[in-house]
Formats: structure tokens, C-alpha cells, sequence
């Protein structure tokens, strides 16, 4: 309804200014605020009831045609034929006023046809000026709201992507969490069963130790995210089964900043470099692999080993390096940085 009203308003203002501004000259206006409040309000009146008539015609044919002939369809056409509709409502609805008023009133002076005929078209041009800013009013109005709708469809549509595309991500993220069993279990169970047939106790040890570890894995694999102090308590114990497994072939050098114990890491994340390490690199008693955990000022946590690598490369399942930097760019964390030369294999994982 307020809408209408904003329509009636707008009527009723532009045929008052066109009414003027067609014949601005002519003598009816001379004097007309000294006209008896009887006659003004009985215009006022009949301006307010053909502004209405006006406005609901022209309503009504733009209602129609966004049903018969939308704008999306055929512009030009759909512009051109309620262009016309619109001036010959609005030629009718002077037609059939000026008759009932011809037909009711008496009081009406007579005056010659050629102003009779001027007064009608400027009468008509009224109308049809009136009737095309209306039309021009709602079609403005129903492109907005068209617009707005299909700009609301748009960005559900995009947020259901974002949903599907998350959920995606979110399904690679856990699945390439999952790898990380395997990696760790078939690499320390064998070095278990060797233990318990040489040195009983020592196997026990190694198996509490195995247990701890494994526990921390499962719980702690399901996060995106772990506190570095966390992880690199995980990382003593694990540490422990290494030097058990391969002895004095490998030596460790940890140098941790303790302003950066509180930041977080990937869970498992170093575990899987030193894994790495060790897979592809010689570890011997007279030439140890040397790996070296260190942070940097730049926030980074560097994992680097010395650069000896097998004769025979041992077949790799592809979760290492490639894990780690798959769950970085799914999280939407900087990647990690890998160097390589001559004497070194080095990986900067950023500090979240």
C-alpha cells in the first residue's frame, strides 16, 4: 500500500506541473488562488480521482505484462508494447471520463471546438506523460527487485559451494590424516618384535613407549592444529624409539626458542620430516645422519638432516612432505619452505 501511495503522490504532482508548464500563459491561471475554496476543492478532487485512475491502469498493465512478456525475455519488444499500451490507456481513460462528464453535467460553457480540441490534447498529453512516468516508476522498481533476488541467489549459490567445497576439503584433510597410521605403525612394530627376542626388558620399555607414542597419534591426529611444546613432548618419546631402532646412526640437535613453545604446529608434522630423514638417508655408526629441530626468529620451525642419500632408494607411499603441505594449504596456512643442496635436506614450517 505505501507503495501506491508513493504512486498516487507522484500522479497527482506531475499532472499539477504538466497541466501548468503545457500552457503556462493561459488566463484560467490568473487570479485562480482567489477562486471560491468550493470550486478549488472540487478540482483537487477530480485531480486526485484521475491521478488514482491513472496510476491503477498503468499498474495493472505493467502487472500483465511482467506476466505475459517479462523484461528478461525480449526488452525492446516488452518496451515498445507497453509504451503503447500505456498511451492508449491512457487516451481511453480521457475519452470515457470527458464523455461521463459531457453526459452528467449541465453547468459546463460552451466554447469553440478549436479550444475544446486544444484543451482535450493537452488533456490526453497529460495523461499519457503521467502514465509513462508510472510505467517508467514500476518497471525501475521490478528490475530492482529482480535484480536483488537474483543477486540473493547468487550469493546462496556461492554460499553452497563454499559449504560443498569446505565439506571436500574437510573430507581430504581427515583422509590424509589417516595416512599417518600406517607410516608409523609398520616402521616401529617389526623393530618390537626384534627387541623382545633380544632383550626382554629393553622390549617392554620400547613397547611403553611405543603405546605412549601411538596414543598421543590417535588423539591428537584428529586436530588441525597442536600446541608446539605439545608436539615436541611427543617428539621426546618418539625420539627414544628412534635411537632404540637405529642406535648411534643418528644423532639429534634440538634448539627450541621458548617464546615459541606456546605457537602451534601441524600434529605429527615433525614427526613425519624425521621419519622422512630416516627413510632416505644412510644412518651408519661411522657416518650419522645428523637432524637438526630449531626455530627461526622469522617464526618458522626448521627440520634439517644432513644430506647422505641411500644407494638403493626404498619405495615411498607418498605421505611426507606431500602430507604436510596438503594439510597447510587446506587449513589456508602459509606453505612450508623445503631447501636442498649438497651437504643438506632442510624444511621451514611455518608457526601458527
Amino acid at each position: 500500500m505505501k507503495r501506491r501511495l508513493v504512486i498516487w503522490l507522484v500522479a497527482i504532482i506531475t499532472f499539477c506541473i504538466f497541466s501548468y508548464l503545457i500552457n503556462p500563459f493561459d488566463p484560467a491561471w490568473e487570479g485562480y488562488l482567489q477562486t471560491p475554496l468550493q470550486v478549488i476543492i472540487e478540482d483537487l478532487l477530480w485531480v486526485f480521482l484521475f491521478s488514482v485512475i491513472i496510476s491503477e491502469v498503468s499498474i495493472f498493465i505493467d502487472k500483465i505484462l511482467n506476466k505475459l512478456l517479462p523484461w528478461k525475455n525480449r526488452t525492446v519488444k516488452r518496451l515498445l508494447i507497453q509504451c503503447a499500451l500505456q498511451i492508449v490507456g491512457s487516451i481511453l481513460i480521457v475519452m470515457v471520463i470527458n464523455f461521463i462528464i459531457d453526459s452528467t453535467s449541465d453547468s459546463i460553457p460552451d466554447m469553440d471546438a478549436r479550444k475544446e480540441y486544444t484543451l482535450l490534447g493537452q488533456w490526453v498529453a497529460t495523461n499519457i506523460v503521467i502514465s509513462l512516468i508510472i510505467s517508467a516508476f514500476n518497471t525501475v522498481d521490478y528490475l530492482l527487485a529482480n535484480w536483488k533476488k537474483t543477486a540473493e541467489e547468487a550469493a546462496q549459490h556461492k554460499l553452497r559451494a563454499s559449504k560443498h567445497k569446505q565439506a571436500a576439503m574437510a573430507a581430504e584433510l581427515q583422509a590424509l590424516k589417516l595416512q599417518i597410521d600406517p607410516h608409523f605403525i609398520f616402521n616401529n612394530l617389526s623393530v618390537l618384535s626384534e627387541l623382545i627376542l633380544e632383550d626382554q626388558q629393553l622390549g617392554f620399555e620400547y613397547s611403553e613407549k611405543f603405546a605412549r607414542v601411538y596414543r598421543y597419534l590417535l588423539v591428537n591426529s584428529k586436530k588441525d592444529i597442536i600446541a608446539l611444546e605439545e608436539e615436541l613432548r611427543f617428539l621426546d618419546s618418539y625420539i627414544f624409539l628412534i635411537e632404540k631402532r637405529i642406535g648411534e646412526g643418528v644423532i639429534f640437535k634440538i634448539d627450541i626458542q621458548e617464546d615459541y613453545r606456546a605457537m602451534y604446529t601441524l600434529p605429527l608434522s615433525v614427526q613425519l620430516l624425521v621419519e622422512n630423514a630416516i627413510k632416505h638417508n644412510q644412518t651408519s655408526k661411522s657416518h650419522p645422519l645428523e637432524i637438526e629441530i630449531y626455530t627461526t626468529s622469522s617464526k618458522e620451525l626448521v627440520v634439517a638432516n644432513t644430506f647422505l642419500p641411500l644407494i638403493n632408494k626404498p619405495d615411498s607411499s607418498g605421505v611426507g612432505l606431500t602430507n604436510i603441505s596438503a594439510r597447510y594449504e587446506i587449513l589456508g596456512y602459509p606453505q612450508p619452505i623445503i631447501e636442498k643442496n649438497e651437504n643438506q635436506f632442510i624444511v621451514k614450517l611455518p608457526l601458527i
